[in-house]
């Protein structure tokens, strides 16, 4: 049996007990393929997030739903029975963060280290390679990186690996002279 990380929430036991069963069937990669599907589809659909947030949708209705979505996604046995347990448990609301922190255990099981960079800019594919080869550099080889843009920053990057942030964004630095300035 796999040992639990002291960082993970009550939820995320949820995540942890499908990482093991997929694992025991040595499925990981698709499982977290289609996990990573049906996270896309709760960003894309509303009616979905609805379904799976609405208090007032019935266990049945919630099945119904969730079945035709296995069989059109054609969905690993093991992620149904799960979704169903989910519904059954009545714990489908949670859905969109246990699936985020089943992939979270994914990425620590294989030893990455994932990289968050936030720009003021959309950046070319040259540049974020760019900066993952450099991170790459600090960091270690078997690093991940999630690129957000962010038009509120003004100017400049934030990265955080870890626990480490590095914030040279225009915001941050007029955030630092408003500061300076009502200490004065």
């Amino acid at each position: 049996m796999t040992e639990i990380s002291p960082s993970l929430s009550v939820n995320n036991s949820y995540s942890q007990a499908l990482y093991e069963l997929v694992e025991e069937e040595k499925s990981i990669d698709q499982v977290e393929k289609e996990a990573t599907a049906i996270l896309k589809l709760i960003i894309e659909s509303t009616e979905f997030v609805n379904l799976i947030k609405d208090p007032r949708n019935t266990q049945s209705e919630q099945t119904n739903a969730i079945t035709a979505i296995c069989e059109s996604y054609k969905l690993n046995n093991t992620l149904i029975k799960f979704l169903k347990f989910l519904i059954l448990k009545r714990r489908l609301f949670f859905l969109e963060k246990i699936l985020r922190d089943f992939l979270t255990i994914c990425s620590s099981k294989r030893g990455e280290i994932i990289a968050k960079l936030t720009a003021a800019k959309e950046l070319s594919t040259s540049e974020l390679d760019n900066i993952k080869n450099s991170l790459k550099e600090n960091f270690g080889s078997n690093l991940k990186l999630k690129f957000k843009y962010d038009p509120s920053l003004l100017g400049g990057l934030i990265v955080q690996v870890g626990s480490i942030m590095i914030d040279t964004s225009i915001k941050n630095k007029l955030q630092q002279i408003e500061n300076k300035m009502i200490e004065a």
